[in-house]
């Protein structure tokens, strides 16, 4: 499940409690939608959340969006409710919060299979120090995890450090889970930028993203969803290049050729593995985009 060649540049935050932004979503074109029971939703809301997140999910409409329900922690007396109810409607995925080892896994996932949605992937919010220490360990913890998502703003708080533009403060704990989430096949979508009103600072922070290898970023407004969209796409000269280095190894006269020429510039296999990738990032966009 976790290989799949699946965009996710806007992945967009919809608050469970609200009806009106449930609906909305239908129409806002994010890759992905978590529709969200726990941070959003205050503690006398949690059941009028459930019930409306599982309701809209049931009825579907969303298109090709994935949809992920964001769940309480099994430690809340919310959240054994909220996996059995997510797993009764099948979304796509489900996210677990502040996962600190592999057995916090484990255990969704068997809940998950006993109530028959095997289909359903598994995301993990990884935003506390015990869980990024143990990210390797976590990557690797079942299949069925496809996403690590970065609570930045968990992150900050709970090593007491600063938001900065350039984000140095918290550079060990991104690198940390994207190296583990490269090792393992899954994706590493990046934190929200906090003000919606700072275009510049957002398309800045985007492009930090990208240039580190996130596959996408998390956001809080949907105004925020059409920059994302653009600079997590891969470029027009991008996938012409790409395209350009596979047709090139794919000739008869460059079959088992490690090296060859492309643009004038020596390219390699590596290369070919990423144009591949840049390819069928772009025309799954374009599908979805169609959609």
């Amino acid at each position: 499940m976790a290989n799949r060649a699946r965009p996710r540049r806007s992945v967009l935050y919809m608050p469970g409690s609200n009806a009106r932004a449930l609906e909305k979503a239908k129409s806002i074109p994010a890759d992905a939608l978590i529709l969200d029971l726990e941070d959003a939703v205050a503690p006398d809301a949690k059941e009028l959340a459930r019930g409306q997140v599982c309701k809209a999910v049931a009825e579907g409409g969303y298109g090709k969006r994935e949809i992920v329900i964001r769940v309480n922690g099994l430690d809340t007396p919310w959240g054994l409710d909220d996996l059995v109810n997510a797993a009764a409607v099948k979304p796509d995925a489900v996210l677990v919060p502040k996962v600190s080892d592999p057995g916090m896994l484990h255990k969704v996932e068997g809940i998950l299979d006993s109530q028959n949605a095997r289909k359903t992937d598994i995301w993990a919010m990884m935003e506390t120090p015990l869980g990024i220490l143990h990210a390797e360990e976590i990557a690797a913890a079942t299949p069925r995890l496809a996403v690590f998502v970065m609570g930045t703003n968990d992150i900050a708080k709970e090593m007491r450090s600063a938001h900065t533009p350039m984000r140095l403060p918290m550079m060990t704990s991104l690198g940390l889970c994207l190296l583990a989430g490269r090792a393992h096949g899954v994706s590493v979508i990046d934190g929200v930028h906090n003000d919606i009103k700072d275009e510049q600072g957002f398309a800045a922070i985007c492009t930090q993203g990208v240039e580190l290898g996130m596959d996408g970023k998390t956001l809080i407004h949907p105004s925020q969803v059409g920059p994302c969209n653009e600079i997590f796409s891969p470029s027009e000269e991008e996938v012409a290049l790409a395209r350009a280095i596979i047709a090139e190894f794919e000739k008869p006269e460059n079959a088992g050729k490690g090296v060859v020429t492309v643009d004038g510039k020596m390219t390699e296999l590596l290369h070919a593995e990423i144009a591949k990738r840049t390819v069928a990032i772009a025309d799954a966009i374009k599908e979805l985009e169609a959609a």
